[in-house]
């Protein structure tokens, strides 16, 4: 979920000079005068950052005995930043940040437990799968708002003159049509003629390779009857990655070099035809609407689902983001209050389409203007409506798994560094070892 590298130019620029302010920012006290929430925003696109603006502006009409002060924070670094603000007592009352956070933010003390706080009006808004993402050892620590599945983006002209049909949300194609299609697509050989089916953008190849997974009724990271974590890499677990891998050595259907790219890296590839398709979040679609050349021809598709799994392939892992309060919040109720406004249904819609990604509201996802079949918002609703938790939601021990073990063994593995025993070696032994350390 995380958006660190869509962060350029001038969004980059207000980000970092907003990030000061996390370290700067200081709570709210409970002491006399009108009360001023510092609200610590991760919004980053002009639309998005324009949009929770007003909704600040808004609350603050609405609401003279507390105001909302709108701090701008960056993705880069808001982990560490927000530690340094948590041990220094220097905290934003409400925190915008995404669900992997909760799990040290909550565990760790930091975070106000939502539970008795926030208006039943709110709890009913949202399935109660979604709030199991933001719960941490029986309490509650965010509310989920926004979240995002994996889409294929595609060049529609491209497989037009290749015949192929689009898939749709009700019919997606497998992973081994997907495959066979991406062969037929791809020009290798050099020279100007030469084209991939795909580009597996896979700079942070930790959280596409778990939430995938599910695709594949795997999902590498388990929960023991004693709540500890265990790593397994068994066959629906490593079919996904087995795929990646393959597609980039044997079928030459995917670059090398597009693996060390991230979503963003891969689209000047994307707009001049050397690759056909691209796998990306779906907020990307506004990326490529303000970027793409005059008259390319794009559109969005659902992505493959594993024949066989669970809920038809279609689920896939996601760590929504999330608003919540500090612990050190000088008032708790209020904070929850302004919380409560930001995810009403009408907000919980303009948030989504300003940063072009899905509510997790049951009728927000219904709202006409994001179920429109422009600009692929109707297939982004339908597969996120089979978002299920991320395999990594809850698991202490996960970031130094992903940092120091997952992420070099599953670089290594998708480049034909190492075979497929390695990379079980790698995740599960010393995984586990990792996760065995952080025992609750």
């Amino acid at each position: 979920m995380r958006r660190r590298s869509l962060l350029t130019g001038a969004a980059a620029t207000a980000a970092a000079a907003g990030s000061a302010a996390v370290v700067s920012g200081c709570g709210s006290s409970a002491g006399a005068g009108v009360p001023t929430l510092d609200f610590l925003s991760l919004a980053w696109q002009e639309e998005s950052v324009k949009t929770n603006k007003a909704l600040v502006a808004q609350w603050n009409d609405q609401h003279p005995e507390v105001q909302v002060r709108y701090v701008q924070g960056s993705w880069d670094d808001v982990h560490d930043q927000l530690l340094t603000s948590f041990e220094g007592g220097t905290a934003p009352d409400i925190i915008h940040d995404e669900g992997n956070d909760l799990t040290d933010f909550g565990s760790g003390g930091y975070l106000a437990d939502l539970a008795p706080l926030l208006p039943a009006a709110t709890r009913g808004r949202i399935p109660s799968a979604v709030w199991d993402m933001a719960r941490v050892g029986g309490g509650l620590y965010g509310v989920p708002f926004l979240q995002e599945p994996r889409v294929l983006i595609a060049n529609r002209t491209l497989l037009a003159k290749a015949g192929i049909g689009l898939p749709d949300a009700a019919k997606p194609w497998t992973w081994q049509e997907f495959e066979d299609i991406a062969k037929e697509l791809s020009h290798t050989g050099g020279g100007s003629a030469e084209r991939y089916g795909i580009a597996w953008p896979m700079s942070s190849p930790v959280s596409v390779t778990l939430n995938l997974a599910l695709t594949t009724g795997g999902r590498i990271l388990y929960r023991k009857d004693d709540g500890r974590t265990e790593v397994r890499l068994e066959q629906a677990d490593s079919a996904f990655a087995e795929l990646v891998r393959r597609q980039v050595g044997a079928d030459r259907s995917a670059p090398a070099t597009a693996l060390g790219m991230s979503g963003g890296d891969a689209l000047p590839g994307f707009f001049a035809g050397r690759y056909a398709m691209l796998p990306l979040n779906l907020s990307y679609r506004q990326q490529i609407q303000q970027q793409a050349p005059a008259h390319f021809d794009w559109v969005t598709l659902p992505l493959p689902v594993g024949a066989g799994a669970p809920d038809g392939g279609r689920a896939q892992g996601v760590s929504p983001q999330t608003l919540s309060v500090s612990k050190d919040c000088g008032h708790k109720a209020s904070a929850a209050a302004f919380i409560d406004f930001m995810t009403r249904t009408d907000h919980l819609v303009e948030l989504a389409r300003g940063d072009w990604m899905a509510p997790t509201g049951t009728d927000a996802l219904r709202d006409p203007s994001i179920t429109t079949d422009k600009l692929g918002w109707n297939t982004g609703m339908s597969v996120a409506a089979h978002l299920v938790a991320s395999p990594a939601l809850g698991r202490r021990g996960y970031p130094e798994w992903s940092d120091k073990v997952a992420t070099p063994a599953l670089q290594q593995f998708f480049s034909g560094g190492i075979g497929l025993d390695t990379l079980r070696k790698k995740l599960v032994r010393d995984g586990n070892r990792v996760f065995d350390r952080y025992r609750t």
